[in-house]
């Protein structure tokens, strides 16, 4: 299965299905499921470009937000578009746009069973276990 490595706690937004763009600098002819991985480092700028006012009106679990696990599958989810990132993708990828970005979009995320993944630079291909 392609797999996508991403820093925490972003992995952990789109796991809980409140973040259904991700955003690259590079787009993929590639669509489908994809494995979104957690890398083993936090982004220690999350709170500085996430969209905090979103947060605030979510029911999500600060404290999984805030120690995120790391080096883990995560979910699946459905890869079906790429378009340059504009201002009404910044809601649902929870941060502003930034020059040369792509919105991917994701839907029918669904959380797996943590199992231990290496991630990669781009995409990558991981066998999930059954």
């Amino acid at each position: 299965m392609k797999a996508l490595s991403m820093k925490q706690p972003w992995g952990y937004l789109v796991q809980t299905g409140l973040k259904t763009i991700e955003t690259r600098k590079w787009k993929t002819n590639y669509r489908g499921d994809i494995l979104f991985v957690a890398s083993k480092k936090i982004d220690t700028n999350f709170f500085d470009v996430v969209l905090t006012d979103q947060l605030i009106n979510t029911h999500i679990d600060l404290d999984k937000l805030k120690n995120p696990k790391l080096g883990v599958a995560l979910c699946i989810a459905e890869l079906y578009d790429i378009k340059p990132m504009t201002v009404e993708h910044e809601a649902s990828a929870f941060c502003e746009t930034y020059p040369g970005a792509y919105s991917w979009f994701l839907r029918n995320i669904r959380e797996v069973k943590p199992f231990p993944v290496t991630g990669k630079l781009s995409l990558f291909d991981v066998e999930v276990p059954l």
